[in-house]
Order: structure tokens, then sequence, then C-alpha cells
């Protein structure tokens, strides 16, 4: 007997002496010895004897026995008061007889009701038995009673039991094929919903929810929670989204929205319905709350994510964002379109004493730099080059305030446009553009003298500012509209190109028709050159990010069809095909029909085009199959040997070519032969052999794929460690890109280590784009480590234009908005991704993947890409007029509550402060006070607060 087998391990584990010594004292006291191994007391004693006579009682032909022995069997096992660590006591006593019961059972001759009892029982017994005889198991004998009792009648531990074999045979029958409509499965659903109510009613709502997934209805959800546990139930279900596969994922984001929904807590509803992309859920969400200050609240939730202002109306397609705006009331349309964060974020740094425009010299510190730095000749190339440095740093660091003394509050001859030259003075026009960010009515005024300038850079570089002032604001004039497009068919180049860029940063993410009626005719003209076909598929792929736009798609995959090869291999190519990918940014399999499409077309920009819509589709899903599949790209190693066997006849030229330092053939031979013609076809021949550019962007795709959960990006930075040593010239060129995608504005302290070890790389191309890495994981945070890193780089890259010209431009970057500003696509605590955030940021690390073809020659206009990013990290509070309401906030570290039991605390560390307050990536804020309650369930950026009724009750008891 088993009772026994326990007993004998007991025995088997003491010392023999001990045993000998014991046995004569039982066999001198004359006690039982079944009940001596087990030690029972009187009351366990008669306990078990009475157990013993119940089960006798099943066994006798008098069938009215039955009943009251199963019944007192049932309470027996129900009011057992053991301890929580070990088996009841009916439960262990009845064990020995379980397999007695079940042949009992086989052949019961009782009435059906006495059989289902039985079953009941025999269920909670069968839970002692890690091995079911007789295929017999607890799931098994639940299902064989007509009416058992409620699960949590048995306790938690049944109910446990009973889930994890529910989930086992839901899988087992979906295998076999068994449908989900058949009477086995509807049943099997019923019961777990029996299940998923207990576990809700008792603080377990994690296994609610994982056992509702594991039978696939984890719908029924939102009818069975409550006022009460809706919440964790929320947050569980958002939190398993990063681990699930598609599409189980977007089940539980629509379950969760619905809960929300349900519950009428709309600002979590409508942050749901944004990541979901979904039109209707917003406008549903939108049109739902009656209380005006909430369709407030979630008007600026809308503003906050740029999704399109049309989606608010029944027919979107048929719609135009002016039409919307024209039916709603002035203060919600002003939420809605952004037009007071200028207002807002000029407040915001008057509050934190971050008005007065910053010089170069603030930022440079050229007096703590090493003196090498210092004793670089300021003449030349190099003296245009850190002028033009001194643009970007100069825009960055003073961005939104619209009052720094180099371009905006300077006398017309004076402006620091006229100390560059060409592209220069394009990059520098533009900068005006982020000097006045947000603020319409101000820059306009500033911008507009120079569209009527003779020198065309400098007219080209207004269009682009014209552009980068409108980003993430809608205005009722249209202004980049109507100035921009007139200039779309203007025959200089330079003009064209401020046009085109300039409404792909006025109108990114706004689904306009109009814009597409512009620039896809340009997409489109093969006549066109590929700089300003790809500048113009860019811009749209800003204006309709997400849109997964048919039209748009079809006219890109048409061109990179029709277009002769050696167009296709421009350097700029691959911005046609970034284009194309950011139409499908977090759709995921919505891209599968593009993707295979591109499959069919033969050239190497259609592997690079495939990747990017791979990558984006997926950006911050943290899905590993993805990640696997572009570790698999980067293990493609391009070597040269076909080419050696293609040409033997010129050992020394093919060698040459073998050891350029970056894995390609874009550089030059280190000798020319006197047949030009035949070396460049024979290069251009190579060069669509073996471009390798498809694996730098697999290595973006690891960062941006991960880039959305802690563990996964964790994981990625172990992975960009190994490809680090072993990977091509391309793969470690993009790997601080990687880094700095993975962790935008975010800088830790193991980042900035390995980062800094790589900026001191022999391969020059690795060190300039480690340096732009910092700028990228220190953004808008002033972080003083960080910044005297790049003081020590300039020193170190003094003699190094390029070098030095990124370090500049870094430094810019670690004091954007003198440390208001944030690049981080993630907001909403950080549940959400930004789209067009993340379009302007790949933007850039794009450019940077050949940074000598485009930032550091004459596209260096691209890093004002970053600016679509860019947003401020302020929290203010709003009384119900929208006015600043000062309030004591509490700011500390972001601390993961989710399953956690009662109330824990949602930050560490935590300092108190008066609104408005600046927040950092990693932090959480919460009210200090009860005073006022919050419209939003994320205090974050413009939070509109309500006098708390029951308050002023609060102070009178007190």
């Amino acid at each position: 007997m088993p009772i026994k087998e326990e007993s004998t391990i007991v025995v088997h584990s003491e010392d023999p002496v001990k045993k000998k010594e014991k046995e004569k004292e039982k066999l001198v006291d004359g006690k039982d010895d079944k009940a001596e191994g087990e030690d029972l007391s009187e009351e366990d004693l008669q306990l078990r004897n009475e157990l013993e006579m119940l089960v006798e009682r099943l066994r006798e032909p008098d069938h009215s026995l039955y009943r009251p022995a199963l019944e007192t069997m049932r309470v027996l096992i129900r009011t057992s008061t053991s301890s929580m660590t070990s088996v009841p006591k009916p439960l262990k006593f009845l064990r020995p007889h379980y397999p007695e019961l079940q042949e009992l059972y086989e052949k019961f001759p009782g009435s059906v009701e006495d059989k289902g009892l039985f079953a009941d029982i025999l269920s909670v017994l069968s839970m002692t038995y890690s091995t079911p005889l007789a295929g017999h198991t607890t799931l098994s004998y639940r299902l064989d009673s007509p009416h058992p009792s409620a699960p949590g009648d048995w306790g938690h531990e049944y109910v446990l039991h009973l889930a994890s074999e529910l989930g086992t045979e839901y899988s087992s029958q979906v295998e076999k094929g068994t449908s989900v409509s058949s009477p086995e499965m509807q049943k099997l659903v019923e019961l777990a919903e029996e299940c998923a109510k207990w576990f809700l009613g008792h603080n377990a709502e994690a296994d609610a929810v994982d056992l509702l997934s594991e039978c696939e209805c984890v719908e029924k959800l939102v009818h069975l929670v409550d006022n009460v546990n809706y919440a964790r139930v929320g947050r569980y279900m958002v939190s398993c989204v990063n681990l699930l596969i598609p599409p189980d994922d977007i089940a539980f984001l629509r379950t969760a929205h619905d809960i929300y929904f349900r519950q009428a807590r709309f600002p979590d509803a409508m942050a749901l319905a944004v990541r979901l992309n979904d039109a209707n859920l917003v406008r549903s969400v939108f049109n739902a709350p009656a209380n005006v200050h909430m369709k407030q609240q979630l008007a600026f939730i809308i503003a906050r994510s740029q999704i399109p202002i049309v989606w608010l109306a029944e027919n979107p397609e048929e719609t135009t964002t002016d039409e919307v705006l024209s039916a709603l009331p002035d203060d919600l349309v002003a939420c809605l379109t952004n037009t007071t964060l200028t207002n807002h974020f000029k407040a915001f740094g008057k509050e934190l004493g971050v008005t007065d425009p910053r010089s170069l010299e603030d930022i440079y510190k050229s007096h703590l730099e090493p003196s090498s730095a210092r004793s670089v000749p300021a003449q030349g190339v190099d003296s245009a080059r850190q002028n033009l440095a001194g643009t970007f740093v100069n825009a960055f660091v003073n961005v939104g305030f619209g009052n720094e003394k180099m371009m905006v509050d300077v006398e017309g001859g004076q402006s620091w446009i006229y100390k560059n030259k060409d592209h220069g003075m394009m990059s520098a026009a533009a900068s005006l553009g982020a000097s006045l960010l947000w603020d319409t009515e101000v820059g306009l005024t500033h911008i507009d003298k120079y569209t009527y300038s003779n020198e065309e850079y400098i007219k080209a570089g207004a269009f682009m500012a014209m552009g980068i002032l409108h980003t993430s604001v809608r205005t009722e004039i249209d202004a980049p509209l109507a100035l921009l497009s007139e200039q779309i068919e203007n025959k200089s180049v330079p003009l064209r190109t401020g046009a085109i860029v300039g409404l792909g940063f006025a109108y990114a993410s706004t689904h306009r028709a109009d814009i597409m009626a512009l620039l896809l005719p340009l997409v489109a003209d093969e006549t066109l050159t590929m700089s300003l076909a790809a500048l113009a598929a860019l811009s749209l792929g800003f204006v309709f990010v997400g849109s997964c736009n048919g039209e748009i798609a079809g006219t890109i995959l048409q061109t990179m069809m029709e277009r002769d090869a050696a167009q296709l291999t421009d350097k700029w190519a691959r911005f046609m095909a970034l284009g194309l990918a950011l139409l499908y940014l977090g759709r995921q399999e919505a891209a599968d029909a593009t993707i295979e499409t591109l499959r069919a077309i033969e050239h190497s920009l259609a592997k690079q085009a495939q990747i990017l819509v791979d990558i984006c589709a997926y950006a911050g899903t943290s899905n590993v199959l993805k990640v696997q599949q572009m570790l698999h790209y980067c293990t493609d190693h391009i070597t040269k040997e076909d080419k050696k066997e293609e040409a033997p006849a010129e050992p020394a030229q093919e060698e040459g070519a073998a050891t350029q330092p970056n894995g390609t053939n874009e550089t030059a031979a280190p000798s020319a032969p006197a047949d030009g013609t035949a070396t460049e076809e024979k290069k251009e021949e190579e060069k669509k052999e073996d471009d390798d550019t498809f694996q730098a962007f697999a290595v973006l795709g690891i960062a941006l794929v991960a880039m959305g959960e802690d563990v996964g990006a964790e994981m990625s930075l172990r992975t960009f460690n190994h490809l680090m040593h072993y990977g091509e010239p391309i793969i470690r060129k993009a790997i601080p890109l990687a880094l700095g995608l993975l962790s935008t504005s975010n800088p830790q302290l193991p980042l900035l280590d390995t980062l800094s070890k790589y900026s001191h790389d022999s391969d020059l191309d690795v060190a300039a784009n480690a340096i732009f890495a910092m700028g990228l994981i220190g953004a808008g945070t002033n972080n003083a480590r960080l910044a005297q890193m790049l003081r020590q780089l300039a020193g170190y890259y003094g003699k190094e234009p390029d070098c030095l010209f990124v370090t500049r431009v870094a430094q810019g970057l670690v004091h954007a908005g003198k440390g208001t500003v944030t690049l981080n696509p993630f907001y909403q605590d950080r549940g959400l991704m930004s789209l067009p955030a993340v379009a302007g940021i790949l933007a850039t690390l794009i450019a940077f993947t050949d940074a000598k073809a485009f930032v550091l020659d004459k596209s260096h206009w691209m890093l004002y890409y970053l600016i679509l990013a860019m947003y401020p990290r302020f929290f203010i509070t709003l009384d119900e007029e929208l006015n600043p309401l000062p309030i004591t906030v509490r700011v500390g570290q972001a601390v993961d509550v989710v399953g956690q039991a009662g109330k824990p605390r949602t930050i560490s560390g935590f300092q108190t402060y008066q609104t408005p307050v600046r927040l950092a990536t990693a932090e959480r804020a919460e009210l200090a006070t009860e005073e006022y309650l919050p419209y939003a369930s994320v205090l974050e950026g413009l939070v509109i607060l309500e006098k708390n009724p029951g308050w002023e009750d609060e102070k009178m008891d007190l």
C-alpha cells in the first residue's frame, strides 16, 4: 500500500541502530505497527476509520446507503482543516482506496445523481495521483458528472489542477482536428469560463487569463471582469502581448481594449486603439464619453500619437481633415491639432530656467577639451565643415524656443546662413524650422523672407524649414501645402528637393490624399533622377506611415521593376525601399503580399527592400522569429572567390579590391588601369553581385524589432557583441547605429561604455557611427558623463574632419532642447510607439549606413529627420479650463507591478516636485495629493485634472 511505502522510505533514511531500538520499543509496548509508522493522533485515527467505513458502505448491495455515504465523504473532504503545505487528511486516507473506488464507480449501480456525486469525489481524489489510473483524470471525472459542484467548492488547488488539465485537453483536441463548435469543445470552454470566473474572484487574474488563452476564448474575459479586477487583468494582458505570436497578440490587445471600454476607462482604451492602428476603434472611443474634459484628454492622446484626424470621421477615405475639424468645437480642435504645444513648451522652459539661448561655446566647452582639438587650423574645408556642424548644434540645442542668436534674432546680413557654402546654406536655412519648431505663427514670418532669396540653396532650405516648422502641428492655414506644392515641378533640383522633403515633414502621419496626388507622379516618373524619386517615395512613406496604402506601394514596386539596373544601384535607391517599408510600419502580416512581390524582382535593391519591409512590419513587437531571420542574413559571408574565378587575368587588381575596409567594391581599387571604361563596367557588375548593404539593414532590423521589450533588447545586446567580433565590415559599421536605436534618449552606462570603445575603432566609419549613436542615446538628456566623453572625442579626432563633425552633432543632440525634449519613440508609459518618430530615426540611421555618401557629403540635411521624433519630455497638469495648474507630484523610476498583489508602489526612489516637471525615459509620475483626480491614466504630457469631490470631506474629518 502507498502509505507503507512512504513509511519504508522514512525508515531507510534513519540510522540502523535507531531503527532496531524503535522495533524493540514497539514489541515492548505492543502498539500497532501500522499506526505507529504513521504516528497518527486519535482524531486522525477516528477520521481514517470513518472514511474506511464509508468505502465499505459503497460496496454494500443496499443502494440506500450510497447517498448518505457519499454526502458524508464530500462534507469531510470540504471541511478538512489541513495546512496549505500538506495534503488534506481525508484525501491522504482515501488515496490507498482510489483504485478500488474507481472499480466501484465503473460498476456503480446507484442513481444518476449518486453516480454524479461519486464522480465529483473521484475527480478531487484523482489529484493525489501524479499518473492517473485507467486513463481517468480530474477533468474526465468532472465531465462525467451531470450536475457537478462549483469548482471553487473543492478549494484553490483543485481549481488549479483542473485548469491545467483543461488546457492540455483542449490542445490535444485541437491537434486531433476536433471542431471548435463540437459539443465536447464547448463543454471544455464552459468549464474554463467557470474556472476563470472563480480565479477572477480570488485575486488570481493571471491564472484566469492564461486558462482562457489556452482554450482560445480570451475574449470571454470582457464579460467576466468587474470594476475591481479589470485593471489587473488589463495590465497583465498588455504585458503578455510582446511574448505572444500573431494573431494571439492582436486578440489580447483587442480584448484588453474592450475591457477598458466597457469599464469606461477611455484613456486606456484609446491607447490600445492607437496601438492597434484601428481607425474604427479610435473613432468609437473618442465619441463615447459625454464629459467634454475627458474628450479633451483623449484629443491630447490623439495629438501626441499623431494619428490622422480623418480617422474621427465615419468615412475617412471620403473626408478631409478640414471637414472633421469644422464639425468640432474650437477648444477640442486646439487639443487635436497641437497648436497650443508651443505655448506649453515655452512656459515649461521658462519654469526650468532654460529659455535663454545657448551659444556653441556653451555646448562645446572648448576650454575643457584637450589642446589638440583647439590647435586645428580653422580654414578651408575644415572651417566650412565646422561652421556646418555649428548649424546643427545650434538648431538641436535651441530647438523650439525660437530665440537663438545665430539665425532668428539677427539682422538680415549677419545671419549664420552666409557663413556656409552651397549645400551648407541649405542646412543652415532649414535650421530655422528647428529653432522655431511648433511655433507656426512666428515661424512663418521668419522663414518667409528667405523664400525670396536669390540663392537657390537658401531658398530650398527655407522650403525645408517650412515643413520642419509644422512637424506634428496641424494649422487652419495649411501654409506648407500652399507654398511648397508650386515648387514640386520646379526645374531646380535643390528647390524640388526642399519642397519634397518639406511636405514629408509637415504632413507626416496625416494620410492626406492631396499630398499623395502631388508626390506619387514623381515616384512613377522614370525620367526623374533617382534622388528626387527616392525622396518623394520617402516623403510619401512619412505621410502614409503604417497605412498599408496599396496605390503607393504598387507604384513604388512598379518603379523598381521598370527602372533599369544602373538606376536601382544608385545610392539613393535605398530610400525608395525605405519609403515602401514605412507604409507597413507596425502592421505585421499585412506586409506579406508586398514581401512576396519583392522576392520576384531580381536586383539587390529588392532584397534590401524585402528586409526593410519585414523589419518595419514587426517594429517594436520583439518577435523572436524575425530576429532570428535577421541574424541569418548577417551570417551570409560575401566572399571574393567567385570574382577571382571570373577574372583570373588581373590578380593584382582583384587582390586590391578584396582588401577594401568596408567589404564592398564601392571604393576604388588602389591603382586604376588605363582602360577606365572596362573597369567601371566590371565594378558595376561586381556591385550587383556583392551588394551587402542588406546586411546593415538586417542589423538595424534586430534592434528595431527588439526595442519594444526589455528582455529582447538585453538579449540583442549580446548578439551585437558577437557580431562585432565576427561580422563583416558592413555589419560592424551598422552595430553602433543599432545600439543607438535600442536605447534612444535613454543613456545606460553599459551601452555608453560599449559605444565609447567603438568610437576609438580603427575603422573610422565604425567610429563615426558610434559617436553619432552616443548622441542618439543621450539625446535631450544633458548627460554629464556623455558630454565629457564627447569633449574627449573632440580632442581625439581634432585632425579628422568627418569624425569631428559627427562629434559636434552628437554634442548638440545630447543637449537637445537644453534637456527638455526626447527622441525616444515610446510614450504613454512606454506602452505606445510613435510611428512618425520611428520613421524619422530610421531614415537618419539608413543615411548613416553609408555616411560618406549622405550625411558627410552634401545631404547633411538628412539629420533633420530626427526632428520627426522630437517631442517635449514634460508632464504638465491643467485645470478644466486648460490653464496650467501647479500641483505636487512624485517622480521616480518606473516599477513593473504586473501581477503583484495588493496596491504596490509603481515608482521607486522618487522625489517630490511641483508641476510642470521633466520626465526621463524610464521615469514615471504620481500625484502626491488626492485633492485632484486626473482624467488620464498615465501621467505624462498634458494631463487635465478635476477637483476630487471627496477631498473637502476628508479635510473636515482630519
